[in-house]
C-alpha cells in the first residue's frame, strides 16, 4: 500500500501543509475525513465492519463508508470516492451534508464531514477494507450501541448520536 498524502490543517480546517499518512497519524496532526451514512427505503442504515487488518480500530462497526480526504481533495469528492471504493456505490444519489465534527481523540484528530444518502444495495464490499456489512434499524442500533459500545469505532459512536438529532 502506498503512503497516501493528506492535507494537514489548522484548528480552522485551513490547509497548512501536506504529509504522508503514516506521519500524520504518528504525529497526531489534524487532517480531514468524510463519513457517509447510507439509508434504505425502510429507514435502515447500512453499517460496515472494519477489516481486522485495518491499522486503526480493526474489527469494529463503523459508518456505511468512511475515509480520509486526500491532499487537494474536498470533503464531497472524498465521500463520493469512498462510496465507490468501499461499497461499490459508484453513482450515489444526492449526498446531504449533516454536520462536521471537530478534531478530538475520538476522531483521531480528524475534522469529519458527515453525509447522508439513500441507496438499496446490494453493495460490493472492498475485501481489504470491510469484513462484512449489514442493514439495521436506527432504534436497534441505538440499543446495540448502548449495550456494547466497544463494538463500534469511537468516531462512529460520536457522530451517530449527532446524526440521530439531524432533521430527516
Amino acid at each position: 500500500m502506498t503512503d497516501e498524502l493528506f492535507d494537514i490543517v489548522n484548528e480552522r480546517d485551513e490547509v497548512i501543509g501536506q504529509r504522508p499518512r503514516r506521519e500524520v497519524h504518528a504525529l497526531g496532526l489534524m487532517h480531514r475525513a468524510a463519513h457517509v451514512l447510507v439509508f434504505n427505503s425502510r429507514g435502515e442504515v447500512f453499517l460496515q465492519k472494519r477489516s481486522a487488518a485495518k491499522d486503526n480500530h480493526p474489527g469494529v462497526w463503523d459508518a456505511s463508508c468512511s475515509g480520509h480526504v486526500d491532499a487537494g481533495e474536498d470533503y464531497l469528492a472524498a465521500a463520493r470516492r469512498e462510496l465507490g471504493e468501499e461499497i461499490g456505490l459508484h453513482e450515489p444519489g444526492p449526498l446531504d451534508s449533516l454536520f462536521k465534527l471537530m478534531p478530538c481523540s475520538e476522531t483521531g484528530q480528524e475534522f469529519i464531514q458527515v453525509y447522508r444518502t439513500h441507496a438499496e444495495g446490494p453493495f460490493t464490499l472492498h475485501p481489504q477494507e470491510i469484513d462484512e456489512g449489514r442493514w439495521i434499524a436506527p432504534d436497534a442500533l441505538d440499543h446495540w450501541m448502548a449495550q456494547q459500545p466497544e463494538e463500534f469505532s469511537p468516531a462512529f459512536r460520536l457522530h451517530w448520536r449527532r446524526a440521530r438529532e439531524a432533521p430527516r
